[in-house]
């Protein structure tokens, strides 16, 4: 099975490769990375998948950043193998990722994705937050206590 982890500094660029196997060149300049420019991930929410061989399987990161004046993680990227998909390895990453957020008192999460997929993990659409164009509104996703907040999605003040 595998083996969940916190990810160190060590990781970092092993992870860094599978998003570029997992995601389109050019994944670095979508609306969602100026979010995250700068800003570090919260570390206690940032996890790798590995295999009994210490090889990497999956991953996640969570990041900071502020809705209106709420103050929210935007999930992402996560990811998986090509050869370890259809495995369950994203559901594991997602809801052990999700669990800890919430251990961690974070009131919401949001992502930008296919609402099919993740409203398996109760992720519904978001209306009212506005992610930096030119994000489509309708896979603007959230997760966790969201009445009442509303505004544009902005990255995380020092």
């Amino acid at each position: 099975m595998y083996r969940l982890d916190r990810e160190t500094s060590q990781d970092r660029w092993e992870v860094e490769a599978l998003y570029d196997l997992c995601f389109a060149p050019g994944r670095t300049a979508l609306s969602s990375y100026r979010l995250r420019d700068g800003v570090p991930p919260v570390a206690n929410l940032c996890l790798v998948a590995r295999d009994p061989d210490g090889i990497l399987a999956g991953a996640i990161r969570f990041w900071p950043v502020r809705v209106g004046r709420a103050e929210a993680l935007l999930l992402g990227p996560v990811a998986v193998h090509p050869t370890r998909q259809g495995e369950g390895l994203g559901g594991m990453l997602m809801r052990e990722g999700l669990a800890r957020a919430a251990a961690d008192r974070w009131p919401r999460v949001l992502l930008v994705g296919d609402a099919p997929y993740y409203g398996r993990f109760g992720f519904t659409r978001l209306d009212g937050v506005e992610m930096p164009p030119p994000t489509n509104p309708d896979r603007v996703l959230g997760w966790g206590t969201w009445d009442g907040v509303t505004g544009r999605v902005t990255p995380w003040a020092h």
